[in-house]
């Protein structure tokens, strides 16, 4: 059994090595647009589309069924995007002119004064930039990942990854990767207790959490991790996305900041923390449906 794992692992890494070399062949644009066509044709009949559609019914009860069908294509075609252009992620931001970050200079000079930031995002636009970005106008940034089933591909995005994040990657759970041996609280609280700062995605779904927010009309369950390393550091708590250009490789990367609560009732500080992540999320989402991830959450009320 185990073999045989082993050699699946080994033939979707030689699979991704094979597409990773036609990609990088092709301009990035173009290399682009043709993983999101395969992606778009292959993803209606996998059990994938059905739970975007069902999420989608779920937010938006009014749009007509047709509707909701369109923007789930088009989410599909973005993501083939977005899977194309981590594969080129090097070749991307070899040009500058592809990254443009709104209120850079004012966002630098925040992100640059003393005591930890935590910054989260969720899986819009290529989530990607919006940490590269982060980390760009800041110093010292780690992220938060969760390590894929298949090491070789892991090891092979931590490769592609790593060099844009100064401190590293945080495997959740230390099963592969970067910090492996020290768990992610222990490694993110030391890093911002440094005045470092800290990335994370956060908008599936946490059957771990004490708290459902309100999220699209509905009570859904978000990790409280960004509330409670905001709070116990006493610094900067941060919500960004990255926005795709139309249809192609181009990223506009917008930010607000979010208050840090600390009263003497704890858990009343993670909920409202993590409620008005969860309301900026849905207020991004509503702008742009086909840029968000909807096959992600398994359910917009868990």
């Amino acid at each position: 059994m185990l073999a045989l794992r082993n050699l699946r692992h080994r033939a979707e890494y030689a699979l991704a090595l094979c597409v990773g070399v036609v990609f990088r062949i092709l301009p990035i644009d173009f290399a682009a647009s043709v993983a999101g066509s395969l992606v778009a044709w292959v993803t209606p009949w996998t059990a994938y589309h059905r739970r975007a559609l069902r999420n989608l019914a779920v937010a938006f009860p009014d749009w007509s069924e047709a509707e909701r069908r369109r923007i789930a294509a088009a989410m599909w075609r973005h993501t083939g995007r977005t899977i194309a252009e981590v594969i080129l992620l090097d070749r991307i931001m070899s040009d500058p002119s592809r990254l443009e970050i709104e209120g850079r200079e004012a966002w630098e000079g925040r992100l640059r004064e003393p005591g930890g930031k935590v910054a989260v995002t969720l899986h819009i636009g290529n989530w990607e930039m919006t940490g590269i970005a982060f980390g760009a106008c800041g110093d010292k940034l780690a992220v938060t990942y969760r390590p894929l089933r298949n090491p070789y591909l892991d090891r092979y995005l931590l490769r592609t990854r790593s060099p844009y994040y100064p401190s590293g990657l945080i495997a959740k759970g230390g099963r592969y990767g970067v910090r492996a041996t020290r768990t992610t609280l222990e490694a993110a609280i030391n890093g911002l207790r440094e005045g470092g700062q800290l990335g994370l995605v956060c908008d599936q779904v946490d059957e771990g959490s004490d708290f459902a927010v309100p999220f699209f009309g509905q009570q859904a369950k978000f990790t409280t991790a960004p509330a409670v390393f905001a709070r116990a550091a006493g610094g900067q708590f941060w919500i960004a996305r990255c926005i795709r250009r139309g249809r192609y490789s181009r990223f506009l990367i917008q930010h607000k900041e979010l208050p840090v609560e600390r009263t003497s009732d704890r858990d009343a500080d993670l909920r409202n923390m993590t409620a008005a992540m969860a309301l900026q999320f849905e207020r991004w989402i509503r702008e742009t449906p086909e840029q968000w991830m909807w096959w992600l959450r398994r359910s917009m009320t868990g």
